[in-house]
């Protein structure tokens, strides 16, 4: 076991290679590395399978022997200053590396299939690989500034993939978008990190909570300055794991493929905030107001996500605030002190969540194969709906997701998502009765998603296309030249001749068809490698999608029995997470009271029924029968007849679909504020710098044109005009002050 510790730093740079000789090879050996593609997805593949391993190695081990393991080397020795490297294995990182490696091996076996017909097939999984790394690398370090390096590593991967799709303006948009939020947080990180070494002097986590907890007993360091510190550290996590106010990034984040949704936005990027503030919890923990703070923005951004999750039309972008809805119910229970529920349910969301993102992506890939079927309606749910016939293994598997997401027995999230609002009550009443009413608004939203897409028939735009209408396609370069190609939509298979300007990495043409996969017309798209099949209805994706899609499945249905207490022992995740909980000096009961258990359980389950009996009463007949919500959207809006409840539904509908309005209020404040700005400066640097100068040039220019002339060469009259100005400035001078 000891020897299996010792070699546990190999577990981030396992995957290192991978990224680095591709862009080797793309560099030097472009044709060649490019016929390769296959075997490069099969080293990313096989080389995170042994990490993953590996993890579970050490989560078996963790569970088994309840030990710590940390091992650091000096880096950076001057004076007094002392910086050290070196890797920490406990029970929180075993988890996360577990969670990194399992969701992350499925969703590279799912993206062979799904990138299939990219140009990006090789940066994709070169970005992957690296992220992967990075994540890694956080999650096993040991002190504050190794975090802060992987944290912006695994920000500038994040970055690259929402951006992976760079031609597209609203892809390259959300990567700036993601990059700038985060970088308030990160900003707030790096000044709580400088102040807390300033109060501890040390970046160790042990030595920071022990000296710490010691200045805070002995008063010997100031609390408000401790509050401020911790408040910094928290904006870290609070844009990460896209917490209220720093969570706009997230929903246009979607614009990333889908299995990037699935990885990074699901179970490894916005699960690094919680991580964070799980592996700070002993720092919090002494400094209450930071406690409360933490609930505060956890409970605000659980209902938050789930109200703006309601309208959303776009299917990827309803499961993103559905994930913001489900961090907020971590971070609650992190700022009440449930360290366990909170790791609990980070544990069965991430698969969960997973298995959704990978269903959504294969009900894209499907409908983006649908004969003139625009790429711009494969996310939207409005104009899907009777694709159970079509993709019944994914229309199982999204359900088991749904299913557990909404909390229902004994699917995963049921239990850690119950003992997360069991817990609340204890904490707050207030806190639980929201926790408790977005449960059911969870249920609503999962459902309405599922009915949309699934249930009913098959939508009239497939039924009835004419094939008449044109769409611009671009072929385009990484050099810039694009060319513009009118495609109709009547056959079944179309390919682009001559596209001699569709590379990417090099100058080498391939042909593309119109089935790219990309977002709003008429923006730039990339063309694929491979012709793509097309066909009349949506069709199954292939197997290597269905495998994570079931595997994952299997998780759902199971993962939750890790912390389930069985006849009154301590339960498998109690075991794993022993060591945390003694560090933060907390006891965890080792019986359960089975009837309270139960009679709590009854009412979450009734409140989760509640919401899904709402959302088939209004969604499934209704689509039935106007198979657009479109049309209902502006029969509510218009109809002759619209009551005080109309008004309020198109207010809450509005308010929804809006985000709540708060990107208009930022759009408005931050960046109208930083534009007046700027227009202001440019203004005074323009008309008054710049024109104080040109005009003490201009005046010089025109006294010294005016002064030429008066020059006669008579020195007698020089002295008369000296002495009359002299004059005129005395008299002046006296009349204003005659003490002179």
């Amino acid at each position: 076991m000891e020897q299996t510790y010792q070699y546990a730093w190999i577990i981030p740079f396992v995957p290192l290679p991978v990224p680095m000789l591709i862009g080797v090879g793309l560099l030097l050996f472009p044709t060649a590395t490019k016929n390769l593609r296959r075997m490069w997805a099969f080293s990313s593949i096989l080389l995170l399978s042994i990490v993953m391993i590996f993890s579970i190695n050490l989560s078996i081990q963790q569970i088994n022997s309840s030990s710590i393991y940390q091992y650091v080397w000096s880096w950076t020795i001057n004076n007094d200053f002392s910086l050290e490297f070196g890797y920490l294995i406990d029970p929180l990182t075993s988890i996360m590396s577990m969670l990194i490696t399992t969701v992350g091996t499925m969703v590279l076996i799912y993206s062979d299939n799904y990138m299939a017909h990219d140009q990006g097939y090789l940066r994709f999984f070169a970005y992957m690989s690296f992220f992967s790394t990075s994540m890694l690398g956080l999650v096993t370090s040991s002190n504050l500034v190794q975090i802060y390096i992987f944290w912006e590593l695994v920000g500038m991967c994040s970055y690259l993939l929402i951006g992976f799709w760079f031609t597209r303006p609203l892809a390259a948009n959300a990567c700036q978008k993601a990059f700038v939020t985060n970088r308030v947080g990160d900003f707030g990180l790096l000044l709580g990190i400088l102040g807390f070494y300033w109060i501890t002097g040390s970046f160790e986590f042990r030595d920071l909570f022990e000296i710490l907890n010691k200045l805070v007993s002995n008063n010997e360091v100031h609390s408000s300055f401790v509050t401020l510190c911790a408040a910094l550290l928290f904006t870290g996590a609070v844009a990460k794991s896209a917490q209220f106010p720093l969570h706009v990034w997230l929903p246009d984040a979607m614009e990333g493929p889908t299995p990037i949704s699935a990885l990074i936005h699901a179970a490894s990027m916005v699960a690094a905030g919680i991580f964070l503030v799980a592996r700070l919890l002993p720092l919090f923990i002494v400094i209450p107001y930071i406690m409360n703070f933490i609930s505060l923005i956890g409970i605000i951004t659980v209902l938050l996500g789930a109200t703006l999750a309601l309208a959303q039309k776009d299917i990827k972008r309803g499961l993103a605030y559905s994930t913001m809805s489900q961090l907020g119910y971590m971070m609650l229970a992190l700022g009440m002190g449930s360290y366990r529920s909170a790791l609990f349910h980070l544990i069965t969301h991430a698969y969960c969540k997973a298995l959704l993102f990978l269903g959504s992506g294969s009900i894209i890939h499907s409908m983006e194969t649908v004969v003139g079927y625009s790429p711009d309606k494969s996310q939207n749910m409005v104009l899907m709906g009777g694709l159970t016939k079509h993709i019944p293994i994914t229309k199982i598997s999204f359900l088991l997701g749904t299913l557990s997401l909404c909390g229902i027995p004994p699917l995963a999230c049921f239990w850690s998502k119950d003992e997360i609002i069991n817990d609340s009550w204890l904490y707050s009443p207030i806190f639980a009765i929201i926790a408790s009413t977005t449960a059911g608004l969870t249920a609503f939203y999962m459902f309405r998603i599922y009915i949309l897409t699934f249930e009913g028939h098959l939508n009239v735009h497939f039924q009835n296309y004419s094939g008449k209408q044109n769409t611009p396609f671009y072929s385009i370069s990484l050099w810039g030249k694009a060319r513009s190609k009118r495609i109709n939509k009547n056959f079944s298979l179309l390919t682009i001749n001559n596209s001699k300007n569709a590379y990417f990495f090099s100058k080498n043409a391939y042909r593309g068809d119109e089935n790219v996969r990309n977002g709003i017309q008429p923006f730039i798209n990339i063309v694929h490698f491979e012709k793509k099949k097309s066909y009349p209805f949506p069709y199954e994706s292939g197997n290597t999608m269905l495998f994570p899609l079931l595997l994952l499945g299997m998780f759902t249905l199971f993962i939750g029995s890790l912390g389930i207490p069985f006849n009154q022992e301590l339960d498998i995740l109690t075991k794993w997470l022993i060591p945390s909980v003694n560090l933060l000096h907390q006891k965890l009961n080792d019986s359960i009271d089975w009837y309270e258990f139960w009679k709590d359980a009854l009412f979450s389950v009734s409140i989760a029924y509640f919401g899904i009996f709402i959302a088939s009463f209004l969604y499934k007949p209704i689509y039935s029968s106007f198979q657009n919500l479109d049309l209902i959207n502006s029969f509510v809006k218009t109809g002759p007849r619209r009551s005080l409840g109309d008004k309020i539904r198109n207010s809450l509908y509005n308010w929804s679909y809006n985000r709540a309005y708060i990107d208009a209020f930022y759009t408005t404040s931050l960046t109208g504020t930083v534009k007046g700005l700027a227009q202001l400066t440019h203004f005074v640097d323009q008309r008054v710098v710049d024109g104080i100068t040109n005009g003490v040039g201009v005046m010089s220019f025109f006294v010294g044109e005016g002064i030429k002339y008066v020059g006669g060469g008579r020195i007698s009259s020089y002295l008369f005009f000296y002495l009359s100005c002299v004059s005129i400035f005395l008299l002046v001078l006296g009349f204003y002050f005659p003490f002179f």
